[in-house]
């Protein structure tokens, strides 16, 4: 067993072993980059105490704390929250092998086979490469803890028989304890059915699901499952209370995208979920195309669903008579269809297919595989299809992770693949505006907006790019009409007070920043910017705290930082203006603004020697920068070297004609050379 289980490790090491540099995409900002509960184990409050709303991680605290424990680590570096995943995925494997070695016909060759195809299928990929689908991968593995350990206390493994041997009784000898009994894994089962509910809400029918195992495989019926083990089973579904609990902490509907509550109708939801099982099902044979999002989509006519209705409906029929005729293969049925069930029957209004919903449902596609493999061919004949079937689908997903190394590339692909998908248009074009590549982006906007007329962020992020390309009206109207839509938005009176800052209306602004902040209470975005406006209006102490609060929000905030900095430094603040400038040149090593920013503040302190380094500094890093050879030029002239002064003024005024700081320093050193020459 230890060369399958080596084995089974190898294999997703090899299959994901270039999944490690991906970097965050989508979902991954709100719920990692930008959570500020994620920011300190201690106290221990705040890491199990996600936002609320509709994040990925709202009402999830134990997946929260498992990124804070990340974060702990590594900050927002990328490549650990890879690895975590990707173990937490091995360790689902190991329980899946265990559970299945344990389960009649406990064969090894079975479990093996099972376990080595799953932890290798490329449908896995978006439950492991996307970071924030740890979700789906640490639930699962959970989920997979609490029926292995269950096993593990209602049917222990037999005790090999030792040879009796006569001793004389030692009244004085103490009883020989056993350290790890049935007992303790049945903590261990209610212990991971308990955090797996705090994971993600799909763990809801493990208690369920561990009933009816016992029910199948081990009591023979319910009654003597319940009688048995009534008080285990008591305590398993006590964890549903703290699962409601963290459910009514979203507002029983996930802020607002997922429930009964959001809009949309249960049946018309529950349409789209006959064509997306079915082809969950075809990917789980035949794993292409995969697509990262998928998009909404509605059923329209009733050819567009009947083919794949008929399918289900028939497997649902059949599992519920093999429940009765033919157990095992009833609890196969169950396993897939109960997991699938809370995302499958409550309505959402963002996803109706997503991949990951795949993770644990795929085991019992592949149990049933193999043991038709198994019982046609035996033991050698289902390894050597294992193997095979895992060295074609190990590389499958080793092409799949080459997609999510490239936030470009992974929505390039789901465009092509889904081109009427708003958000995979809008995705991309967020790529492409964070690549400079504006001209590109806006079509992807306008497109995603053409799709889904009520779509914000494909609003706001045209209207910023719209302002950006001078386009300057046309952004100010998609900013009113956002804000006409949706009042108490704190993006759209963000996005809005940045364009009546860059107009120069920054009266209005600050009115506009403040309403986001009231709105929106973590906020560093609009904090830095109110924190500008107010620079802006002269009110230096006000800007000062507004940048420190965004600070403290977002330490690694860079341009906060900077600007609190020049804050600083204009209140007479050297020292600590130094300081901020310093700190975001440790983040930062090759910037020449920021080293311009320092040496101004060390020359304002007569500190001349330090100054002309960090200015000839930013010099070498950017050769024009007028300012800075102007700069420089003035600390060069007041340590009397004014041949070297003059060179940087001309410098200055070469690299920006009529530049007026540099032709007033030239003409003063002119003047002051002239009247030294005179006397």
């Amino acid at each position: 067993m230890g060369v399958a289980v080596a084995v089974l490790i190898a294999a997703g090491l090899a299959a994901y072993a270039n999944s490690f540099a991906g970097p965050f995409v989508f979902d991954d900002g709100p719920s990692i980059v930008d959570n500020p509960t994620i920011r300190h184990l201690w106290p221990p409050g705040s890491a199990w105490s996600p936002p609320s709303g509709g994040f990925t991680v709202s009402g999830r605290p134990v997946l929260n704390f498992s990124y804070a424990l990340n974060y702990a680590v590594s900050g927002t570096s990328v490549g650990s929250y890879h690895a975590v995943n990707l173990a937490i995925h091995l360790l689902g494997a190991l329980a899946l092998f265990g559970i299945v070695r344990r389960t009649p016909p406990r064969s090894l060759a079975l479990a093996f086979s099972v376990a080595v195809l799953w932890v290798v299928h490329p449908l896995q990929t978006e439950a492991v490469d996307y970071v924030v689908q740890r979700a789906e991968s640490l639930m699962g593995l959970f989920y997979l803890l609490t029926v292995y350990a269950f096993i593990r206390f209602a049917a222990p493994a037999p005790v090999a028989a030792v040879p009796e041997v006569e001793e004389e009784e030692d009244p004085y000898a103490r009883p020989a304890r056993v350290w790890w009994g049935p007992k303790r894994w049945a903590g261990v089962s209610i212990g991971a059915c308990l955090l797996g509910m705090g994971t993600k809400e799909v763990m809801v029918s493990a208690p369920v699901l561990v009933f009816f195992y016992d029910r199948t495989f081990l009591a023979g019926s319910f009654r003597a499952a319940w009688r048995q083990r009534r008080t285990f089973y008591l305590a398993l579904a006590a964890t549903w209370i703290p699962l409601a609990l963290a459910v009514a902490s979203t507002g029983g509907n996930r802020g607002g995208t997922s429930g009964f509550d959001v809009g949309v109708e249960w049946w018309a939801y529950g349409l789209t979920q006959f064509p997306a099982i079915v082809r969950y099902l075809a990917l789980a044979a035949w794993p292409r195309p995969l697509v990262f999002e998928y998009g909404p989509f509605w059923v329209t006519t009733v050819g567009q669903v009947l083919p794949a209705a008929a399918i289900v409906l028939a497997l649902v029929a059949g599992t519920a008579v093999a429940l009765w005729k033919r157990p095992a293969w009833g609890f196969l049925g169950l396993w897939f269809f109960a997991i699938l069930a809370p995302t499958s029957l409550v309505p959402g209004t963002l996803q109706m297919i997503v991949e990951h919903r795949m993770y644990l449902p795929l085991a019992a596609v592949l149990v049933a595989g193999v043991v038709l493999v198994h019982r046609l061919g035996g033991a050698r004949l289902t390894l050597g299809t294992a193997l095979a079937g895992a060295l074609a689908l190990g590389c499958m997903t080793h092409q799949r992770n080459a997609v999510y190394a490239s936030t470009l590339r992974l929505w390039e692909d789901t465009v092509a693949k889904r081109p009427d998908n708003p958000y995979a248009q809008y995705g991309l074009g967020v790529v492409l505006a964070a690549d400079g590549r504006s001209a590109e982006a806006i079509p992807h906007y306008e497109r995603a907006l053409a799709l889904k007329p009520d779509y914000s962020d494909a609003r706001l992020n045209l209207g910023n790019l719209l302002y950006q390309s001078g386009r300057i009206p046309e952004a100010l109207a998609l900013f009113q009409e956002e804000l006409r839509q949706r009042p108490r938005s704190a993006v759209a009176h963000n996005n809005y007070g940045n364009a009546l800052a860059g107009t120069g209306q920054n009266l209005e602004a600050m009115k506009q920043f403040q309403d986001a902040l009231r709105l929106m209470t973590y906020y560093p975005e609009a904090e830095y910017n109110l924190g500008n406006v107010l620079a802006a209006l002269g009110q230096g102490p006000a800007a000062i705290a507004h940048y420190q609060h965004a600070l403290d929000l977002r330490p690694e905030y860079v341009e906060a930082r900077a600007n609190l900095g020049v804050a600083l430094a204009r209140a007479g603040r050297l020292e600590e203006a130094i300081s901020q400038f310093e700190a975001v040149l440790r983040l930062r090593p090759a910037y020449p603004e920021e080293l311009f920013n320092l040496g101004n503040a060390m020359a304002q302190g007569g500190r001349w020697p330090e100054a002309m380094a960090r200015y000839e500094e930013a010099i070498r890093l950017e050769p024009g920068y007028a300012e800075a050879h102007n700069a420089l030029g003035g600390v060069l002239a007041e340590v009397g070297r004014y041949a070297e002064a003059r060179t940087q003024f001309e410098e200055a005024l070469q690299f920006k004609p009529g530049f007026p700081p540099a032709q007033a320093n030239l003409a003063r050193l002119q003047k002051a050379i002239a009247g030294g020459a005179s006397r």
